[in-house]
């Protein structure tokens, strides 16, 4: 069993790596990184599908780890390429390369294959899900499915309803506060946080797999500190005056009703 982990893993590194020097490539060509937001989606579904191909079994769980995954990567990918078509290069690449002495290497190294290893890293309950199996769903496996659908649900709806805010003239430069963007600031990325957990949750079976939890882990880390909400939290603040008052009110992450009456401080 132990072979077949380090088989499966080696093999999802392999068809990782190369698609990120494709797309390294194309990045090169087009002076543009932006895309790997759309790959970071889309190659989880990769190796959701390697890991299937490569492991033997007819457990429930092995089906339905692709399924949640291959929603979920696909219709983020889906949702991050038309953004980028939209709105051209992201200004956080843009101001990297413009500070990197050698701008390739640097898309190369800090952008295509660091991004590779987080994702092999994250990946890690999609894999041991696959290797290690049962007969059937047990009740915790049960709820990992109900709170990865729920994330889905929760980040596909805080994007549209995004999407649309942005979408009317009169909204321009305003602060984005209905809807979900009530109970939280960044629904997307509580969407993104419970997917994940959900699938740890989904890929439980022994006690080796909850060696899975290093995905949640460090997705949750992502999200909340290093590229999510944290840089987020300060460019809104410096674009948009109102934010602060948002901020006051509405909770950063996990959904609660917004404070009536909030204090903003100075």
């Amino acid at each position: 069993m132990t072979r077949g982990i380090l088989e499966m893993a080696a093999a999802n590194a392999a068809v990782i790596f190369v698609l990120a020097l494709a797309m390294w490539l194309i990045a090169v060509r087009i002076n543009d990184p932006s895309f790997i937001d759309t790959c970071w989606g889309a190659g989880f579904v990769v190796v959701a599908w390697v890991s299937f191909a490569l492991a033997d079994g007819d457990s429930p769980r092995r089906p339905v780890l692709v399924a949640i995954t291959t929603v979920w990567g696909l219709r983020l990918a889906g949702y991050l390429f038309w953004r980028w078509r939209k709105n051209g290069p992201d200004a956080r690449y843009v101001g990297m390369l413009k500070h990197a002495p050698n701008p390739k290497m640097y898309m190369l190294t800090k952008v295509f294959l660091l991004q590779s290893i987080l994702l092999l890293v994250v990946s890690t309950p999609l894999q041991l899900g696959q290797v290690y199996e049962s007969d059937s769903l047990s009740p915790l496996n049960i709820v990992g499915i109900v709170l990865a659908v729920i994330g889905i649900v929760f980040e596909s709806t805080g994007d549209f309803q995004l999407v649309s805010f942005k979408s009317k003239p009169e909204n321009k430069g305003k602060v984005m506060d209905r809807g979900l963007w009530r109970f939280t600031r960044h629904p997307n990325y509580f969407g993104d946080f419970c997917v994940w957990w959900g699938l740890f949750l989904v890929s439980l079976t022994n006690a080796v797999t909850v060696l899975g939890i290093i995905g949640p882990v460090i997705m949750s880390f992502l999200l909340m500190r290093y590229s999510g909400v944290g840089p987020l939290e300060k460019q809104m603040h410096r674009s948009k005056p109102q934010y602060k008052e948002y901020t006051a009110r509405t909770s950063a992450f996990f959904p609660r009703p917004p404070r009536t009456s909030a204090k903003v401080s100075a």
